[in-house]
Parts: structure tokens; sequence; C-alpha cells
């Protein structure tokens, strides 16, 4: 009785599952579209600076798209598209060694280790990480002054400090530890059973880690190229410390429009922009990588037709040399037995 009771309440105010995911969607609507969608408001309103928000929405209009698109703007673009389309590359380059040693050759015990050596740095003030940079990369600094003391670089000293190079190595160092725990969660989830299956039937390491173990971390790398990618086009704290005039990026750009020129609706504009070619760009990046393992698939028996004309072709050849190498020593017998003779 006191069962079918409970199960009958359980029916009874048992609500659409829905219900779960209104605190999220709350969340996601007040601090992520909302913002979004002032921010698209804004960018279509004009130069106020007598208000308390510098933006004059009565009188809307496309002016400050029209003045974003400058040789400036579009200038900065690409050295941020550049340096973080480099510095995703360097993260994985780096990350997947570090995840895949972490993953399959520490004991159980050390791996908890690595990843705390891994999350540790980002307990620190990313501001304060930034500006440490600073210290080894300045032209007096102590390893500058090593350098020059073993004689490998000039008396200047390293001229790293306020250049888009010094950008590249801060943004690497901040952003990398984003890239190797989820390459880690995927390399530890894969079943070992089909590495060793891939290793049994005739596949050395490389092919194994090609063929296995780096298809199947796809996930992993698709979420730490997102997770590393989307807010590097955004940064503008390493750019503002470390990147100076020759490395500025178009998050300082946007930054200082809302901070110091009190310009909103260009800032606004600009931020709009940049979303939406971060945005074309990881569609592009998606599309490719769909594409890819189909269009392998359609190319299949073309590859194999070729190589199976590559093996036959270099069989034959090596069946002619064998052939040439067996006249030219088919006399030898008869010359060392008529040597022999005259001996």
């Amino acid at each position: 009785m006191t069962v079918s009771v409970a199960s009958f309440l359980r029916r009874r105010w048992r609500g659409p599952k829905y219900l779960l995911a209104i605190p999220a969607i709350i969340w996601y609507l007040v601090f992520f579209a909302a913002p979004i969608a002032f921010i698209v408001l804004y960018s279509f309103g004009t130069k106020d600076s007598s208000k308390l928000v510098p933006v004059d929405l009565g009188s809307l209009s496309t002016k400050s798209y029209s003045a974003v698109f400058d040789e400036t703007f579009f200038k900065t673009f690409r050295a941020t598209l550049r340096i973080s389309v480099l510095a995703t590359f360097l993260c994985v380059l780096i990350g997947l060694p570090v995840a895949y040693f972490a993953a399959f050759k520490v004991a159980e015990k050390w791996k908890a280790v690595i990843l705390a050596a891994v999350v540790v740095p980002s307990f620190t003030s990313f501001l304060i990480r930034t500006v440490a940079w600073r210290i080894p990369l300045a032209p007096n600094g102590t390893f500058s002054k090593w350098l020059v003391g073993m004689g490998w670089i000039s008396d200047n000293g390293i001229q790293i400090l306020e250049t888009p190079m010094a950008v590249q190595i801060a943004i690497v160092y901040n952003y990398l530890g984003f890239m190797i725990l989820p390459l880690f969660v995927a390399l530890d989830r894969i079943d070992v059973r089909m590495r060793e299956a891939s290793k049994d039937l005739g596949a050395g390491r490389i092919a194994t880690f090609f063929g296995v173990t780096l298809p199947l971390a796809g996930p992993g790398i698709v979420a730490g190229v997102l997770l590393t990618f989307i807010p590097m086009c955004g940064d503008y704290v390493t750019a503002t410390v470390l990147g100076g005039a020759k490395g500025n990026m178009i998050g300082a750009m946007i930054a200082s429009q809302f901070s110091g020129a009190q310009n909103w609706p260009l800032g606004s504009a600009m931020a709009i922009l940049m979303i939406a070619a971060v945005l074309l760009v990881l569609i592009v990046g998606f599309v490719i990588t769909w594409l890819a393992p189909r269009v392998a698939m359609l190319m299949s028996p073309i590859i194999q037709f070729v190589r199976r004309s590559i093996h036959e072709r270099s069989v034959a050849r090596r069946q002619i040399v064998e052939q040439e190498f067996r006249k030219k020593f088919e006399a030898l017998p008869k010359v060392l037995s008529a040597w022999t003779v005259l001996v």
C-alpha cells in the first residue's frame, strides 16, 4: 500500500524533464544572450559622451560599421587571426604529447601529479602570469644577460618584448592548460584493447597512433581548439601588457574603444564583426574536418589503385635489376673454374 501511494505521488508530481534546464536557460539568457543583444543594439547607435552609457539610440544608423572597415582594423584583425591560429596549433603540438604521456605512459598515481602541474598555474591571476613574462623577455633581464654572457646573442640583449613574438609566447603559455585537459580526458577514455588489437594485427606504434588513437581523440582535440581559439581571438590583456604598438590585437582595440575613446557604438560594431569572423572560421574548420574523412573514403579506391600501381612498378623494377645482376654474374662460375684450372 505504501509503495503504491509513493508511486502515485511520484507520477502525480513528476514534471516535464525540461524544467531541470530552466536555471541554465535563465543564466544563459541573462549573462550571454542579453549582453550580445545590447552590443548589437549599441552598434547601430551613435556616440553621445553626455550620457552615462555613451550611446544615443534615438537615430539608428550603420555609421559605426562603415567606420570599422578601414585598413587599421583589417590589419589588426589579420594579426589577431594569425596569432590565434598559430597559438592554437602550437597548443595542440605541445599539449598532445603531454596528454599522451599522462594517459598511457605513467602509472595511475602519477597522473594526478601531472594534471596538478597543468592546473596549478591557473590558480594565479591571468594578469600576473602575463606580467611575469616581462622579466625573462626584457632586454636587460637576467635571462637576456645570461644569453649575452654565453655569447649566443649580441650585447643589445633579446629584442622580443613589445613585439608579436612576445604575445605569441605568452598566449601559448596562458592557454596551454585548456588544451591539455580535454586531450587527456579523450585519450584516457580510449579502450586499451583497441590499441592492443591494432598492434596484434601488425600495425606499428606510429600506424596505431594515427590510425586508432588520434581519430578516437578527435572530440578532445575539437574541445581543446574551441577552448583556446575563441578566447585567444578576444584576448586583450596579453597584447596590452606584452605587445605594445607592434603586437596589438583586436581585443585590445575593442577595449580601447569602450574605455579610452568612450566610443561604444564603434567598439560594439568591432565586437560583432569579430564574433562573426570567428564563427565563420570555426564553421569553415568544422566543414573541412567533416568533409576530410568522407572525401578520403570516396578517394579510397583511387588511392588503393595508385598504391597498387606503385607497388607493381617497384616489384617489376626490382625484378629487372635482379635479372641484370644475374646476367652479369652468370659467367662468374665459368671464369673461376678456368682460373682454377690455369692455376
